[in-house]
């Protein structure tokens, strides 16, 4: 029988609506910690440590990480639920979709890189035998050695909003040889795996919202609009305009904030890498995100 993956878990009762929350590459179920306490009265919220990134499980493809998800769901006796992506979560999150739809009420795919659109010249580079690997054992590696500065950490808190302790805690996971596996198995995966998915983005059915920051420097900014076309749950102006949101379709911001628009939209990787999908800004903020 295949164990679950380890598990953040709000206290919520099962009656409530059932939310499955899964992170990016890099990244952990502690990614979501601050979007469970905002939601925790009003759903049962799961997030998962993803196949690899527990330190423990072995890295998996797409299809290993839709089944890994799934074990989640039956271990918390939750037969359906809204399923969250971020970023490679995304893909995870769409391919979950197409091949379990009865699991499924709603998907969630947020600065998703989850069709090839998503994918630019570093990525394919990141898969060359030799060349890729030490590229992103170089990029953890630097990004983990950051994080472990005081100084950094602190500058980095302030600026992009986020816990110190969760900083630290990154640091920590990236340079090692665990993160480094994952992250070179799920970079091949992409290359394979997202080809297959954009054939089975139409027999998506459950309700489907693509969120997109408007700043986000990993996934382009074409890549949501190309992935929600086809997707038959998401929604219609979403699938037949090829034009960016206007500004009225954008949220907005809770507050006038000085210090905001001095920063600018956070949704760029906060250790400043090109590639590291995960590494965006934890969702818990109301920047300037568009919903397509």
């Amino acid at each position: 029988m295949t164990e679950p993956p380890s598990a953040c878990l709000a206290p919520a009762p099962t009656a409530r609506p059932a939310l499955l929350l899964l992170h990016g590459q890099p990244g952990g179920a502690r990614d979501w910690n601050r979007v469970i306490a905002e939601l925790s009265d009003q759903v049962t919220a799961v997030a998962i440590d993803r196949p690899g990134w527990d330190g423990d499980s072995r890295p998996e493809d797409l299809a290993g990480n839709a089944r890994a998800a799934l074990a989640a769901l039956d271990a918390r006796g939750i037969e359906r639920a809204t399923i969250v992506g971020h970023s490679l979560g995304g893909a995870v999150a769409a391919w979950l979709a197409a091949e379990a739809p009865d699991r499924v009420s709603g998907l969630v795919l947020a600065a998703p890189a989850a069709n090839r659109a998503s994918l630019e010249w570093f990525d394919r580079w990141l898969t060359f035998p030799v060349a890729g690997p030490l590229t992103a054992a170089a990029s953890l590696t630097g990004l983990g050695l950051a994080l472990s500065l005081a100084p950094v950490r602190g500058w980095l808190a302030r600026e992009a909003e986020l816990d110190i302790a969760y900083l630290r805690t990154a640091g920590r996971s990236l340079p090692t040889g665990w993160a480094r596996h994952a992250f070179a198995v799920e970079q091949r995966s992409l290359i394979h795996d997202l080809p297959r998915l954009e054939d089975r983005l139409s027999v998506i059915r459950a309700p489907t919202w693509v969120v997109t920051g408007s700043a986000d420097r990993v996934v382009p900014a074409s890549a949501p609009q190309a992935l929600a076309r086809p997707i038959p749950g998401a929604p219609d102006h979403a699938r037949r305009s090829r034009a960016p949101a206007s500004p009225a379709a954008r949220a907005p911001p809770e507050r006038d904030d000085p210090d905001r628009r001095r920063r600018g939209d956070r949704t760029q990787p906060a250790g400043g890498g090109r590639r590291l999908r995960g590494a965006h800004r934890p969702l818990t903020s109301r920047s300037d995100a568009r919903i397509l």
